[in-house]
This record gives structure tokens, C-alpha cells and sequence, in this order.
């Protein structure tokens, strides 16, 4: 059986976006300055791929403070502390540059993150020539992961049905929307941590520079690419 890719739909924190890091810091140092006592390891594992609100919502509720104002007010310290180290410090992934301009299919950016946030990285990394009005964002359009509709609606805009479209993706909740829209999912996060009968769903790539390998890419490719299982 032949898999041919018709366009390829990508995360974008963590995936084209150095910004996981950036990210976790912040949440954590807000965790911190909340008073909650965890440490930098437990911040990453527990708030990756995690909607800010959730995360803000999980903090207050340790605390003992689940208000809707505190938890607001978390969610607003985030996104105004993002940006400003997004201006400081973004940087796309390793590979994200080259991968992006030997492709010759139609791409997209689907996140769970806000339009003006992924807009802002995408723009600072000089990313967004590659996607243009081709960026969907689960804040805008009402649709989570592991929601699969937000990779619908991006399917349908470049034209492709799902069972044709590749997704790359890091987090648990992009994984799991990947899988349940139909469409072949490229894991950059290990398996180690995923449940199994997710992880024997998912293709497990290294980088953007693996997945280019894994797909046969090659300079000037302008047509779908054949992959056999």
C-alpha cells in the first residue's frame, strides 16, 4: 500500500518554534511566583502541550485559590511575559529553515496557542513566508487538540484530504488530534511517556532534518511524495 503526501501540517511550539523552553521557564517562574513549590523538571513534564489556562487553572487549584480572576490574571502575566521573550530569544527549530524551503507542497501551521503569539514567532524566525494566511489558531477558531477539527479545517483549506496529510507534532494532545483526523502523525516527542496503543499509531522522527529524510525529501521535489508503510 502507497501513502502519498499531498501537504504536511505543522505544530508550531516546539515543532518549528524553539519556544518549549521559553514557554515552560515562564510557567514555571509563575508557578513559583504564585507560591507553588515544584521544580523546573516537574514544571516541563506536567505543563507541556498544556492549554495556558489549564495550566493556570491546575496552579490556582494547588494553591487553593481557584478563582476565575486569579486564574485570568495567571493566563494574562503569561502572554504578556511571552511575547517579551519571543522579541529576546526565539529562534525556529534546528532544521525548520532548510526542511521548509526544499519542500515544494502545501504547508500549515495548525497550534493550540493564540494568533498573535504564533503570528509574533512566526514572524520574528522569518517562518511565516512559508505559510502565509495558512495558520490556524485553536483560540480563534474554537477547536483544541486533541480536538481533531482544528487539522481538519487546515486540510480543507490547502486542498487536501486528511488520510493524504502528514502532521509533525510534539505534544500529546497534537499527537492524539493527528491520529484521530485520519492522518499520518510524525512524533518529535519520544516515545517513552506515550500510552502504546497511541505510540504504534505514530512515526518517531529525531528533527525536522529526520523527517526530511524519512519522507525522501530531496531539493526541487514538486510533486506528492509515494511512501510505502
Amino acid at each position: 500500500m502507497t501513502f502519498t503526501i499531498q501537504a504536511i501540517i505543522f505544530d508550531s511550539d516546539g515543532t518549528l518554534l524553539d519556544s518549549e523552553t521559553l514557554g515552560m521557564d515562564l510557567l514555571w517562574e509563575l508557578a513559583r511566583d504564585a507560591g507553588l513549590s515544584l521544580t523546573r523538571d516537574e514544571a516541563h513534564r506536567r505543563f507541556r502541550g498544556v492549554g495556558i489556562a489549564e495550566v493556570g487553572g491546575w496552579v490556582m487549584a494547588e494553591l487553593g485559590r481557584p478563582d476565575p480572576d486569579r486564574i485570568a490574571a495567571f493566563v494574562d502575566r503569561y502572554h504578556r511575559g511571552i511575547l517579551r521573550r519571543f522579541r529576546e530569544a526565539l529562534a525556529p527549530m534546528p532544521g525548520a529553515v532548510e526542511l521548509l524551503e526544499a519542500l515544494h507542497l502545501p504547508v500549515a501551521v495548525a497550534t493550540n496557542g493564540p494568533r498573535e503569539k504564533v503570528g509574533l514567532g512566526l514572524a520574528l524566525t522569518g517562518l511565516d513566508r512559508f505559510f502565509g494566511d495558512k495558520v490556524f489558531s485553536a483560540p480563534e477558531l474554537g477547536h483544541f487538540k486533541p480536538d481533531p477539527e482544528l487539522f481538519l479545517i487546515a486540510a480543507r483549506a490547502l486542498k487536501a484530504p486528511p488520510a493524504q496529510c502528514a502532521v509533525v507534532e510534539d505534544s500529546l494532545p497534537g499527537l492524539v488530534a493527528g491520529i484521530a483526523a485520519g492522518m499520518r502523525v510524525y512524533s518529535l516527542h519520544p516515545r517513552d511517556g506515550l500510552p502504546d496503543d497511541l505510540a504504534d499509531k505514530l512515526i518517531f522522527i529525531e528533527s525536522l532534518s529526520d523527517f526530511g529524510r524519512k519522507i525522501g525529501l530531496a531539493p526541487g521535489i514538486s510533486s506528492p511524495l509515494h511512501l510505502h508503510p
